[in-house]
């Protein structure tokens, strides 16, 4: 019986795992190496610190990205207790409150009486019979090194930015409209209008401002699901239509019509003061980004409370390394969890961590870690990550393609995505009570409401 785990990193993956570790009794040692060493684009000390307010994506159970964070809730996921906690209207999308949801899970995990925090910088793998490597896309340059070296130099990276944020009440409003696609969630958005004209002077001026530099050893390579925007315009005049851009379901209420073009910005805090650019990522330089973004209808006199940046991704070559349950495949007891582990997004780190952190307990208990089952969202993402051609590894969002077919075909889309939900959920209620050590649901720590 090992007694306590160490857990390396304190974000989304992190805090899960600890949550899952301490649920069953087992102490944790997490360390976390902010502030005492920053990084470039966390602005606190927080742990589980966004980026984003809507990193948590869709909600429904028509969506994949829904069920996986439904099968989190049924396993008394911390991460999407909080985030159910502290959201923000985002149509059918779960976003919340950054800074409060970081407040709230630094509080809970820093509540629990089996968790011990520590700050600083860790530069080697831990040591102990059982820990989890859950540092992140950010990992410090000593720790990476020491990472690459454990798995044999199948060790790769790639580029990530985030969008803008604006002042609320530096937008204009006579030239903007509330809405959301179709009519989904309420007025949740605020569309910004393009004309044909405007669209294409904003175009013009996007691709031909001047980027962020990036090191000369180094060469750009975005994942997909989060390209800059100025990355997609890049590969012609019409993808931006296509893309973070486009204006279907939408109508401007002033007109009647359909705009040419749209940006929409989304709530980014409680208190409505702050909204982010959907979908704009961007590597511009930041006196590019205010020139270039004030083209915007709507933004002539934004004020942007952050601006987008760059940087650089850390992760392993996954089906190289890992099993499906996270567990590495050359030392028992040692996981890795969160973007460092080979997934992508917030909502599929917090997950990792949900199955590193039950393997974990299992394996300081004497007892080999179990899989989630195929057709389940938890199951499929350790599946992919561990099954994989590893010669074209890219990390991936949750998708309903990675669960197994139903063995009846559903024509249409939306009921054979719910039926697909549907047997995943009660394959997971299966799973969760076969569970020896499953433990019931644990009441958060009192939280402080400084901040609320």
């Amino acid at each position: 019986m090992v007694e306590r785990v160490t857990i390396v990193g304190g974000g989304l993956a992190g805090c899960e795992a600890a949550w899952q570790l301490a649920r069953r009794g087992i102490g944790v040692d997490l360390h976390e190496m902010r502030p005492a060493k920053p990084t470039p684009v966390h602005q606190t000390g927080d742990l589980a610190e966004l980026v984003c307010s809507n990193s948590l994506r869709g909600n429904a159970l028509d969506q994949a990205a829904g069920l996986l964070k439904e099968e989190m809730r049924r396993m008394d996921s911390i991460i999407i207790r909080v985030a159910d906690a502290v959201r923000v209207p985002a149509g059918s999308a779960l976003a919340v409150d950054r800074s409060l949801f970081a407040q709230r899970i630094t509080e809970a995990v820093g509540g629990l009486p089996e968790v011990r925090i520590h700050r600083g910088e860790v530069t080697q793998l831990p040591e102990g019979e059982v820990a989890i490597v859950a540092t992140g896309p950010l990992t410090s340059e000593s720790l990476a090194a020491a990472i690459a070296a454990f798995v044999g130099g199948s060790h790769l990276y790639f580029y990530d930015a985030v969008s803008p944020v604006v002042e609320a009440d530096t937008v204009d409003s006579a030239k903007t409209f509330k809405a959301s696609r179709y009519g989904r969630g309420g007025d949740d958005y605020v569309n910004c209008p393009f004309t044909e004209e405007e669209y294409h002077a904003f175009y013009a001026a996007l691709t031909t401002a001047e980027c962020a530099a990036l090191h000369a050893f180094e060469h750009e390579f975005f994942f997909e699901g989060c390209l800059p925007a100025e990355v997609i315009a890049s590969r012609g005049p019409e993808t931006l239509l296509f893309g973070p851009m486009k204006p279907v379901g939408l109508l401007d209420p002033r007109t009647g019509r359909r705009p040419f073009a749209v940006v929409q910005l989304r709530q980014d805090d409680l208190a409505a003061s702050h909204y982010s650019m959907v979908g704009f990522q961007t590597q511009l330089k930041w006196g590019e980004q205010k020139r270039v973004f004030r083209m915007i209808p709507g933004l002539e006199h934004a004020e942007f409370v952050r601006f987008g940046m760059i940087h650089r991704n850390t992760y392993v070559n996954a089906p190289k390394i890992l099993e499906p349950t996270f567990e590495t495949r050359h030392r028992r007891g040692l996981f890795f969890a969160g973007q460092m582990s080979g997934v992508e997004g917030y909502v599929e780190s917090a997950a990792s961590g949900l199955i590193a952190g039950l393997g974990a307990a299992l394996r300081a208990r004497g007892e080999e870690p179990v899989s989630f089952p195929a057709d389940t969202a938890l199951g499929g993402l350790g599946r992919y990550i561990a099954r994989s051609d590893p010669a074209n590894y890219q990390p991936t969002n949750i998708a309903f393609g990675l669960l197994p077919e139903l063995p009846h075909h559903v024509r249409d889309k939306a009921r054979r995505r719910l039926a697909l939900s549907a047997r995943a959920l009660e394959s997971l209620e299966r799973f969760r009570t076969s569970l020896r050590d499953e433990p019931g649901r644990r009441p958060l720590p009192a939280l402080q409401t400084s901040g609320s």
